[in-house]
């Protein structure tokens, strides 16, 4: 049965458009059922009815001509029962319909199974037989298995037409949306540049050289080369990006050293193997540990070095690419995005960027976001590869693309486009204003930061500290764990740029989809697992080495905050709390006059909203961290896209709990902030001050739009709308409550942009 499925599946894959697949699928499975007739019809959008698309054993001229609605045939109701049906005799069923021009009174048992793609449905797959029979249990669960395993590559087909402008029926069409992740905000219309790999590993076969030495110059020259074409692309960046976003070359640059892959490499050929084939041999055994790790940075960490064994293939096989053709408007498209593709593109003519492969923590959507790039990730079901060269609108806010617009939704699109640059320009005058409603109630807005660019921007929209500081970003761009002094020398850089504002730097946090290359954490379930400060616990002197740089650091500026991430219970608290008071004794002995500074506590596992009152008395503040205390209360894993529309932090559950932390804190007369994506939506922001939450911590990106919005209504208004959201129990309705509100003050079309076209 697996080896049948797996050869019509292969099949179907290679055939050239829908009709020519649905062909196949029809033949194929008669064939492997030894029944008489397989038809398969499809659901039209339009009409919301079932075409018959494709028969064998049926009158062929019935195809496109016959259609059922849903609540008419055998059809009908296997589609919108969303079940297999079964008949010894279908004509006997109530819901049986007759279509003369079918041909298809001969046939007596039937058996249909629905064809589901991500909960749509997309048609019914059908088999028929003269004599009267049921069909028995394996049959049934082969037709069922191959409608699951069809259904995705019918979308597929389907998709490939519609980006050529037809429908199913050869019919021409405009626009089709195609769904992702949001990568980074904004929008832009232009035209698709698909970037293909320069050269296939994966193909190169091994071969045993006698010229070593040969071997060796050879693999030199495509090492230098590789090594030039990386910092001439970062010289090119150098006036679209800052310095140290720059940096991923230089990650790219150590991976090329002698004592990393391109040493590797070099050995491997030392053995008497040809370059092109030590190169497949390293970069593949590479790949597959960071893929096996099952974690966001270290797949991407997995993509950089596909990046740079291609580009070094291509050198060995000596391959010159033709050099691409960069449109005005290019949105650049790939499977699989790297920081790279980025330099490659003239400067001032990238406008958006779609990433079939990857999720919102990826290095190029972090990128995409410091530059102002409009970008969709996870666009698992665009046929990318197809696009090339064809009008596309990316929609950065809810993670679509579009693909051959329309006159007016191009314009819309345009237009906002434009709007969103002038608003941009518009809110830069609030950099010096204080984040207060209008009836007078203050409320901080300070940001989240990792890489040191992130300072600058911070800068120039007015942030008035930071509520939190990625230590894991520093630690994730080595090559081995950072010393005392290193780390020291980066965490002064943060806590001098912003003082006297706060600083806030959250303890190590790898685990879940952050680990580090030289520290793998290999589990079946990371986010429940070894993460946080689960993780520095068990490694007393990574924790120690690392509170002793930041205490060290903060040596006569006094503005060093400590948050500690994943706590679940008092006694890791406890131990953590000894630890820090350790390492202050440890600094205080070496001479330095270093004051106790703030240590708070981080509320995002559901078993601390609890304890909140119990946490606070322990510590001097408490920070909610919106992303992960959303994903466990949900369960849901927000880099998915299959689960993505579950994962919302306006959600009932979430606002509870949020409510509770904030009452909890305040009892205890602790302060308490939020970070995460919440704290960066104006709309949720809204509700958060209306909470009592004492700072808004949030990407730099969003400040200003937080900030006007927060200017533009009174704290009653806020509350009064907290308390209406908080008696309903849907969060769409809890999305529409908040959007009917911006909307009735006039202000909904500056919050959410897209909202409108």
């Amino acid at each position: 049965m697996l080896g049948t499925l797996r050869k019509i599946v292969q099949e179907v894959n290679a055939a050239k458009d829908l009709k020519a697949a649905l062909g196949i699928i029809v033949l194929r499975v008669r064939e492997a059922m030894g029944s008489q007739v397989c038809s398969v019809y499809l659901l039209d959008p339009e009409t919301e009815r079932f075409v018959l698309m494709a028969t064998e054993g049926l009158n062929k001229r019935a195809i496109g001509k016959v259609s059922m609605a849903p609540n008419e045939g055998l059809v009908g109701l296997v589609g919108t029962r969303e079940e297999p049906l079964n008949l010894e005799h279908a004509s006997e069923h109530p819901r049986y319909r007759y279509f003369a021009e079918t041909g298809e009174e001969r046939y007596a048992s039937f058996l249909g199974a629905p064809i589901i793609h991500h909960r749509r449905v997309m048609g019914v797959l059908v088999i028929q037989q003269k004599e009267r029979r049921q069909f028995d249990e394996g049959e049934e669960a082969f037709l069922v298995t191959m409608s699951a395993q069809l259904a995705g590559v019918i979308a597929h087909a389907e998709a490939t037409g519609s980006i050529r402008g037809l429908g199913r029926q050869g019919k021409g069409i405009q626009e089709t949306r195609f769904i992702g992740i949001p990568g980074a905000p904004g929008a832009a219309v232009g035209t698709a540049l698909v970037v293909l790999p320069p050269a296939d590993l994966d193909v190169v076969p091994d071969k045993h050289i006698d010229n070593i030495e040969a071997e060796l110059t050879l693999f030199e020259a495509a090492l230098e080369a590789v090594r030039a074409d990386m910092r001439n692309l970062s010289e090119k960046l150098a006036t679209q990006m800052r310095k140290e976003e720059r940096a991923l070359f230089d990650v790219y640059l150590m991976m090329l050293d002698d004592s990393a892959l391109g040493g590797e490499v070099t050995k491997v050929i030392r053995t008497g193997q040809w370059a092109q084939g030590a190169l497949r041999q390293v970069v593949t055994e590479h790949v597959r540990r960071f893929e096996m790790m099952d974690d966001a940075y270290l797949r991407e960490r997995a993509s950089d070095v596909k990046d740079i064994g291609r580009r070094l293939l291509s050198y060995l096989q000596e391959a010159r690419q033709q050099a691409l053709v960069y449109p005005d408007k290019t949105i650049l498209v790939s499977e699989e995005l790297s920081p790279a593709m980025l330099g490659e593109v003239p400067e001032g003519k990238l406008v958006g960027m779609v990433s079939v492969l990857g999720s919102s923590n990826s290095h190029v959507a972090i990128l995409a976001r410091a530059m102002g790039i409009p970008t969709v990730m996870g666009a698992v079901d665009l046929p990318y590869s197809k696009v090339d060269g064809i009008e596309l609108i990316v929609d950065g806010y809810r993670g679509e693309i579009i693909t051959n617009p329309g006159k007016v939704l191009r314009e819309q699109y345009e237009v906002l486009a434009e709007q969103e640059r002038q608003l941009s320009e518009g809110l830069d005058v609030l950099r010096e204003l204080p984040c207060e409603t209008t009836d007078g109630h203050r409320i901080p807005l300070w940001v989240n930061t990792g890489l040191l660019a992130d300072v600058v921007r911070a800068q120039e929209r007015g942030a008035e500290g930071v509520g939190l500081y990625r230590t894991e970003v520093p630690f994730m761009i080595k090559e081995r764990f950072p010393s005392e002094k290193e780390q020291m020398a980066i965490y002064r850089e943060q806590l001098e740029a912003f003082h006297p504002l706060p600083v806030t730097m959250r303890s190590l946090d790898i685990g879940g989809d952050k680990c580090l290359p030289y520290f793998p954490i290999k589990e079946e379930n990371p986010f429940l697992g070894w993460r946080g400060i689960r993780v520095t616990l068990d490694h007393p002197e990574i924790f120690l080495l690392q509170t002793r740089a930041m205490l060290k650091a903060s040596a006569g500026l006094n503005n060093l905050r400590i948050l500690l991430p994943m706590i679940s219970g008092i006694r890791e608290l406890e131990e953590a709390l000894h630890l820090i008071h350790r390492a202050w004794c440890e600094v205080r002995d070496e001479g330095l006059d270093v004051i106790m500074p703030p240590v708070g506590v981080m509320i995002e596992v559901p078993a601390a909203v609890y304890l909140t009152r119990e946490l606070a008395r322990m510590v001097d503040f408490i920070s909610v961290g919106s992303n992960d205390l959303t994903q466990y209360l949900l369960a849901v894993d927000r880099n998915n896209p299959r689960v993505a529309d579950l994962y919302d932090y306006l959600h009932p559950a979430v606002l509870e709990a949020l409510q509770r932390v904030v009452k909890e804190a305040h009892g205890e007369g602790k302060p308490v902030s939020i970070c995460g994506e919440m704290a960066g939506d104006p709309a949720a922001a809204m509700l958060l001050l209306a909470m009592g939450f004492d700072s808004l911590s949030m990407n730099a990106t969003n400040l200003p739009k937080v900030k006007w919005l927060l200017r533009q209504i009174s704290m009653d208004t806020a509350q009064q709308l907290l308390a209406r959201v908080m008696l309903l129990d849907s969060p769409q309705v809890i999305h529409s409550t908040v959007q009917l509100t911006l909307r009735n003050l006039g202000l909904n079309k500056l919050i959410n942009p897209s909202a409108a076209v």
